[in-house]
């Protein structure tokens, strides 16, 4: 992948990318045209602008593999992809979607205007193959894939795979149609990447698979298909024509975590207790996965974040991904991004702050509290609810640095996010023997730059933000006077709010910071001194 100033020409005619204009307000979904005068005004201004763009938020090139000198620039002007929303609502303290999910939006076409090879990517961005891969059957069908699936031979499946049905099911890892086979493996673990028989590459950095132990492998037997019952025993999925592998996990945890070494908490969750042989095939997946946890209503599929960015007419969204609470450096850093897309030319770009919601390892702060928290900030006034949307992403955790966040980032683009924000050692975590970190704190941002399949993604690399001494906030950090500025660690913010003290005024907003207190307070000691793996929900 190249990086560098590019004049970037539309020609003046019609410009579909911009059709869709002022929205129809009996229709949602609906925009009338814009005038032809009024697209060659964008576009001319967008004419102007790329290149200036180009200085602070590099545009993704990648070289057409039959023409080394053709390029494809990948910009996401308006009706670019954008995610979910916060649903608009009288108080302030619901600022997160209050209703549930909304029908599937079937997928958008990507439409686009060319010159000389370059290309303009407009409208939401497509998903990686094209179209989302929703795999929940239809309502009607229900009762009878039921039936079937009572009659097949059964895996019962762990809290984890149950995530991975989940991610599936909604098309977050579009195009695949259920846990991988063989030959998607074996792409997966040692590309990082997945080849259509066009020639066409998509990113796919991590094997979503599911592991079955020699018992489960001789009850199948012959069959083409079995069941997926959830850990309460319900039938939830069925895996059509199956193929069953040898799962060497070794050679998984090697490429995926480039260590071997013992601690990694996927690995001891998820892996080192599973069966030796993993098996794929096409999911059906019986109803949408919900979790009953008061927290569903914040768990919106890629096709409902789309439907949402089209009825709010957001014309380019930027995606943050987070385990952590917000401080009011990540708040920094959010509406700086935004504050850089406007000045691009963009109209209504919509920050989707997009938590994760699967596994996490023990000592991170469980979902529930997490939201609250965010949930504070908000109402705060810290983020923007208008230009803020909130909802989860409900992957497994892997804390696999520069691998796993390829899978971060891919993930949202089949969200229709066009723009993400990767900061210091995404997805890493300390070395789980020895004292340093697992990860360089750089790689994954720069593995981002280069990735197969990820061109289309503008990454936006983070902003080191600190605590500003002269100015009582966050802010910016000056290397040119260095001494003003105090670094609050993640265990230096953990150690004040479990002995109840404050951190400076202006680190994090009040009421994130009492969340985050009385999370502490939940928090009673076993006899080892240890805190308990699972904390009271908030």
């Amino acid at each position: 992948m190249v990086f560098g100033l590019v004049h970037v020409y539309l020609p003046m005619k019609e410009c579909h990318s911009h059709s869709a204009g002022e929205q129809d307000k009996t229709n949602p979904t609906h925009f009338s045209a814009k005038s032809p005068s009024q697209c060659h005004a964008r576009c001319n201004f967008l004419t102007f602008l790329l290149p200036v763009a180009l200085l602070s938020l590099p545009l993704s090139l990648s070289i057409d593999s039959e023409r080394a000198s053709t390029y494809s620039v990948h910009s996401p002007h308006p009706m670019a992809s954008m995610a979910a929303l916060l649903a608009k609502t009288p108080s302030p303290s619901f600022s997160f979607p209050q209703t549930h999910k909304n029908p599937l939006l079937p997928a958008l076409k990507l439409r686009t205007t060319s010159y000389r090879k370059i290309q303009i990517s407009c409208w939401l961005i497509e998903p990686d193959g094209g179209r989302l891969v929703e795999l929940v059957v239809e309502e009607s069908q229900r009762d009878e894939k039921k039936r079937r699936a009572l009659s097949m031979p059964r895996i019962k499946l762990s809290r984890v795979d149950l995530q991975w049905v989940h991610v599936l099911s909604e098309g977050w890892a579009s195009p695949l149609k259920g846990f991988m086979r063989e030959s998607e493996f074996l792409q997966t673990l040692h590309f990082n990447s997945l080849r259509f028989d066009s020639g066409s590459v998509i990113n796919m950095s991590v094997p979503i698979v599911l592991a079955v132990d020699d018992s489960q492998k001789g009850w199948i037997g012959g069959s083409t298909s079995v069941a997926l019952f959830d850990p309460g025993d319900n039938p939830v999925a069925i895996l059509n024509n199956i193929e069953i592998y040898r799962h060497n996990k070794e050679e998984r945890i090697a490429r995926c975590w480039g260590s071997t070494a013992p601690g990694l908490p996927y690995v001891e969750e998820a892996i080192a207790s599973a069966g030796d042989w993993l098996i794929g095939g096409d999911l059906e997946v019986l109803e949408p996965i919900e979790y009953h946890d008061g927290l569903d209503r914040f768990r919106l599929s890629p096709a409902e974040l789309r439907q949402e960015f089209t009825r709010r007419n957001a014309d380019a969204v930027f995606a943050f991904q987070l385990r952590n609470p917000v401080h009011n450096g990540h708040a920094l850093l959010m509406t700086d991004t935004r504050r850089r897309l406007l000045q691009m030319g963009y109209e209504n770009p919509v920050l989707l702050l997009h938590p994760l919601g699967g596994f996490t390892k023990a000592d991170d702060v469980p979902l529930s509290w997490r939201m609250k928290q965010h949930e504070k900030v908000l109402e705060d006034g810290v983020l923007d609810p208008e230009t803020t949307v909130v909802s989860i992403f409900p992957s497994p955790m892997l804390y696999a640095g520069p691998t796993e966040v390829q899978w971060h980032a891919k993930a949202r683009i089949n969200a229709g996010a066009n723009f993400y924000i990767v900061g210091r050692d995404p997805a890493g975590m300390s070395h789980p023997v020895e004292k340093r970190d697992l990860y360089d704190a750089y790689h994954g941002k720069k593995v981002l730059s280069m990735a197969p399949g990820l061109e289309r993604l503008n990454i936006l690399p983070f902003k080191v933000a600190a605590y500003d001494r002269t100015q009582g906030k966050m802010a910016f950090f000056d290397p040119s006077r260095p001494q003003d500025f105090l670094f609050i660690s993640g265990t230096k913010m953990r150690a004040l709010a479990k002995n109840g003290e404050n951190p400076p005024d202006g680190f994090m907003s009040p009421g994130g910071w009492q969340v985050l207190v009385e999370y502490y307070d939940s928090l009673v000691p076993v006899e080892n001194g240890k805190l308990p793996a699972e904390p009271v929900p908030a």
